[in-house]
């Protein structure tokens, strides 16, 4: 531990951070049984008859939540050397947002039911359990879709202009008379044919038109192969390295190598 971090810094970064303790652990399980009830709460919510019986109730735990989340939210910053670097990592952000919600229901009504998003902290739970491996699988896997990031976005430019052609085409061919009433309503009628979505809100109705609406079916069918090939390739480029569930104590990084003396982020000492 760093000798920067006070007694109380290292002491509050060893229960919430660290899962290797029996106290850690205990606040990690606890955490995530107290998410659990509170995405079960928001659920039951939506229900106009539980929440005419049992509304006040499930509000109140809503609000006894967010202030303890809050109150974890401030330690976090606090037993950590860098809060901003957490505050801008992954489970920062994560953090933030499962207590935005409930203020923003002050102001903006029903705002609640994005607390949903509580659930994204259950991702902990491959910390809390050692499941390291898992914790690797995520790094390998974070790692290959960066890197077909640029294959990806190119490939997604190509299908954005077919399916401007294809769209403008349909709009010319079957026109307002059948439904296709604008370019963009057509462009929108080409990305539901293309992904095989298929609403059937809007259907051609010509001859030629159903040909070029075949042709598009059969291109969807082999465009969704694509990205599935490049990531898969990028995968299996990846180097499978052993790793970690500890925490960096400066700016609560995962993910470290099993040898790792040092934080591969910011350099600190582990």
């Amino acid at each position: 531990m760093p000798p920067d971090l006070s007694p109380t810094q290292q002491k509050l970064h060893e229960i919430i951070f660290e899962a290797d303790t029996p106290a850690g652990k205990a606040f990690d399980v606890s955490l995530m049984v107290v998410i659990i009830l509170s995405v079960v709460a928001v659920m039951l919510e939506s229900s106009s008859a539980i929440q005419a019986r049992y509304g006040p109730w499930l509000r109140t735990f809503e609000w006894v939540v967010t202030i303890l989340f809050t109150i974890e939210y401030v330690l976090r910053l606090y037993c950590v050397g860098k809060p901003a670097r957490y505050a801008r990592s992954f489970f920062g952000v994560v953090d933030l947002l499962a207590i935005l919600p409930s203020y923003l229901s002050l102001f903006i009504p029903g705002a609640q039911s994005l607390l949903v998003i509580r659930a994204l902290r259950l991702l902990r739970v491959f910390r809390v359990l050692k499941l390291a491996h898992f914790v690797g699988e995520a790094s390998e896997l974070r790692a290959a879709l960066r890197a077909s990031a640029r294959k990806i976005i190119v490939f997604l430019g190509a299908v954005l202009t077919c399916t401007l052609i294809v769209g403008s085409l349909m709009y010319l061919i079957e026109g307002e008379a059948n439904g296709f009433t604008s370019i963009p309503v057509s462009i929108y009628w080409a990305i539901v044919t293309m992904t095989t979505v298929g609403y059937g809100d809007i259907a051609p109705q010509t001859a030629l038109g159903k040909i070029l609406a075949s042709a598009i079916m059969i291109l969807g069918y082999g465009i969704i192969a694509v990205p599935t090939g490049i990531v898969s390739v990028e995968l299996a480029g990846v180097t499978r390295k052993k790793v970690t569930t500890q925490a960096c104590p400066q700016c609560s990084a995962g993910g470290h190598d099993a040898d790792a003396v040092h934080c591969k982020y910011c350099g600190a000492a582990l």
